[in-house]
């Protein structure tokens, strides 16, 4: 059941946005007559065009340009199509002074069209597709501002980026700004600092979380729950260095991939070291210090793994891109017979995590390689077209919709990713399943078949629940702060009314925490309502307020996040329905 990767609508949006960004640049060029002009591409959510301008922009002249647009988007101009030869592209922009079209064409493949859409008197290189006329573009609104280095190299030109959002009709663009604001109330930065969760120092340095305690204790129930999750399902758990000497990641092809991504390599004592950017190479190790024969297999290796991504400092953002992480990560040995039963487990375990986490708006994606890309991707057509139609298999055997990302696979093999989106329904992958022939082969990985003879395993790479920061981050974003009482790192606070409560409230806190609840007691001198508050504040699932009648009588007054009052209930009671709450 693959589907498109992109559906009509979203087409005809990618068209508008398109589009938009052409009036965008031809209103800035009205205003600027000599602005140089880059590039304007559609982009999520609306669309972006990159100016070389005689000065810099203001709030002001985005509402000018805003004004101008929607004159353009009157007139209702036709968008035409022409093509012209390189030395004729060449020769018109040059006339036109737009520099950095001209070397656009200048750097487009021997043979390719070069194409070029006007409306009215505005002319832009560019392969289309496009609305039929200006007046079709939808609802849009200039949004902001931004520095962009020419064709993202910090060596070149620093450019003016203007951001455009833009949506078929204005109640879609009032409802996106609507969860935008609703976003903003989720932001895991804030969050995280609001409810004592994680965070940064400027001497750990940056992408550097320090996890508090409150944000450890979610980690670690996340921690133990999926290693339970693994150990129930046939994984050994082992532990790896951080660290390798370069040779491993020379051997499995990382350093020459992910170079780029790596922190600096160290040499100690004549030897090179370097941070690990993944754990594969470790776990293959692993599977080598023992021989194995076909009654082995498959053998799954799982770790809660540490690892490193030099990211730019610009990207890094709390939680969600970060330096140092620890991934859920696993990889698995197996049989050619086996790759598929072996693959549709590892969708069935995300599947099953997703729904305990609560995570239901995501799809998935079979990410495939381009097999023009040679240098990205490993040159074995053979081993793309069986592995691509292995997750083809899985996906018809599991009944799973999908779509197809060409050239989204890794470097040694296609991927099922599992794109998850945000508040906003923005996607990222989250979760991955891969399969891979390649490294098997890179360190001469056997075992023992049947027939007494070696053979080479295939190698799946499995990550269910992501990074613990990602997820985390993911997490706190999505129940905005209110964890499920399974998750919370405070299911219950016990507010004592006066002193004379607080020997009760202790005893009471001592008996949920036999029963492996986690509580806290707040026996600070303030008054009950401003307690409360604060409680609310924190999003603790339950507040349980003990006075002279609660102590008489053995129980608790309850208040429940979101619903208020509840009643009394006796500590027995309380305790059985908080463990109850705490499965999950």
């Amino acid at each position: 059941m693959a589907s498109n990767s992109v559906d009509k609508k979203d087409e005809h949006l990618y068209r508008m946005r398109h589009t938009a960004a052409h009036v965008l640049a031809q209103a800035v060029l009205e205003i600027f007559p000599t602005a140089g002009l880059a590039i304007g591409p559609p982009i999520e959510d609306g669309f972006y065009y990159d100016f070389d301008l005689p000065r810099s922009l203001t709030p002001e002249d985005l509402q000018e340009i805003e004004l101008h647009m929607r004159g353009i988007v009157d007139a209702d101009l036709p968008l035409v199509y022409a093509e012209k030869s390189r030395g004729e592209a060449r020769e018109y922009l040059e006339a036109l002074h737009q520099a950095y079209k001209v070397e656009l064409v200048d750097d487009l493949p021997e043979g390719e069209t070069i194409s070029f859409y006007t409306q009215g008197t505005f002319t832009d290189l560019c392969r289309g597709p496009h609305v039929e006329s200006t007046g079709r573009i939808g609802a849009f609104k200039l949004d902001k501002i931004a520095g962009a280095y020419w064709r993202g190299d910090e060596h070149r030109p620093m450019l003016q980026r203007i951001y455009g959002v833009l949506f078929e009709t204005e109640d879609e663009l009032n409802a996106y700004y609507e969860r935008l604001e609703e976003a903003k109330k989720r932001d895991h930065k804030v969050l995280g600092k609001q409810l004592g969760l994680f965070a940064n120092s400027s001497i750990v340095g940056p992408g550097l979380p320090l996890w508090l305690p409150k944000g450890a204790t979610i980690r670690r129930i996340l921690e133990r729950w999926i290693t339970d999750v693994e150990l129930d399902s046939g994984y050994q758990h082992v532990y790896t260095p951080i660290m390798a000497k370069t040779e491993l990641y020379k051997q499995s092809g990382h350093l020459a991939h992910y170079i780029d991504s790596m922190f600096p390599i160290m040499k100690v004592e004549n030897e090179e070291f370097v941070l690990r950017p993944m754990n594969c190479p470790h776990h293959i190790q692993v599977f080598k210090v023992d021989s194995h024969s076909y009654r082995d297999l498959p053998v799954r290796i799982a770790e809660l793994a540490s690892q490193f991504r030099f990211e730019k400092s610009g990207e890094l953002s709390g939680l969600s891109r970060v330096r140092a992480m620890t991934l859920n990560d696993a990889h698995i040995f197996c049989t050619e017979d086996q790759v598929i039963e072996e693959v549709k487990s590892c969708v069935r375990m995300v599947q099953a995590a997703y729904a305990k986490l609560g995570l239901t708006d995501f799809r998935f994606r079979l990410s495939l390689h381009d097999p023009d890309n040679k240098e990205k991707y490993v040159d074995n057509p053979e081993l793309w077209e069986r592995a691509e139609g292995e997750l083809r298999q899985v996906f018809h055997e599991l009944d799973v919709p999908y779509y197809e990302g060409v050239g989204e696979a890794a470097f040694y093999g296609p991927k099922i990713d599992i794109q998850l989106r945000n508040f906003l329904g923005k996607e990222e992958t989250v979760s991955t399943v891969q399969v891979d022939r390649h490294l098997p082969n890179q360190f001469d990985l056997e075992y023992v078949g049947e027939d007494g003879q070696y053979h080479r395993p295939v190698m799946i790479h499995r990550g269910v629940i992501s990074t613990m920061e990602r997820m985390v981050s993911y997490l706190i974003e999505h129940y905005a702060g209110a964890f499920p009482v399974w998750l919370a790192p405070v299911q219950a606070i016990i507010l004592p009314i006066a002193d004379r409560h607080h020997e009760y409230a202790q005893d009471v806190a001592a008996r949920f925490k036999k029963a492996g609840l986690r509580v806290e007691v707040d026996a600070r001198n303030e008054k009950l309502g401003k307690k409360i508050a604060e409680g609310n504040a924190q999003k603790i699932p339950y507040m349980l307020v003990v006075g002279d009648r609660d102590a008489a009588a053995g129980n608790v007054s309850v208040r429940k996040r979101a619903e208020g009052d509840l009643g009394a209930l006796s500590v027995d009671d309380m305790i059985a329905r908080l463990t109850a709450e705490a499965q999950g």
